[in-house]
């Protein structure tokens, strides 16, 4: 993949132009990706509400029918519910993992396996998590483990 860049100061915006051969899985995993750039969702901690960027979230998981958004250093609540935000950002490279938890195929670091036929991913903040069998075929795709589109 080649990069170019250029500064255009009569420009109002960012403007990307994506070019290629053959519009493959890696094309429309960059178009996801940069789309998710201008999302949000709103979140709040103990002290305010905050509108938090996508590309920013590790994962979310659903504890006690409360929802928390993992940040790389930080954890906020939503009023969303877990299934409402897969449904929300699948196409931005989120997957379920587990019954529980849903996970930013982007903040993926590595994965392992565990006993089992259960996995876990190593994030890039250093967290883990485990991804239960039943949601394996899942996260393979959306690393691109099949070959569709």
């Amino acid at each position: 993949m080649k990069i170019k860049e250029e500064q255009d100061l009569s420009c109002g915006e960012i403007e990307v132009i994506i070019k290629y051969p053959q519009k493959d899985r890696q094309v429309y995993r960059i178009i996801d990706f940069l789309q998710s750039f201008d999302m949000q969702i709103k979140c709040a901690d103990d002290t305010a509400e905050k509108m938090i960027n996508i590309p920013d979230i590790y994962y979310i998981e659903s504890v006690d029918k409360k929802t928390f958004v993992y940040l790389e250093n930080a954890v906020y609540r939503t009023d969303f519910r877990l299934y409402q935000l897969k449904n929300k950002l699948q196409t931005y490279g989120f997957v379920q993992i587990s019954k529980s938890c849903i996970l930013n195929i982007n903040a993926l670091d590595s994965i392992r396996p565990l006993f089992n036929s259960r996995m876990e991913a190593a994030l890039k903040n250093g967290e883990k998590v485990n991804i239960n069998r039943s949601y394996l075929n899942e996260v393979k795709k959306a690393l691109g483990g099949d070959n569709e589109e």
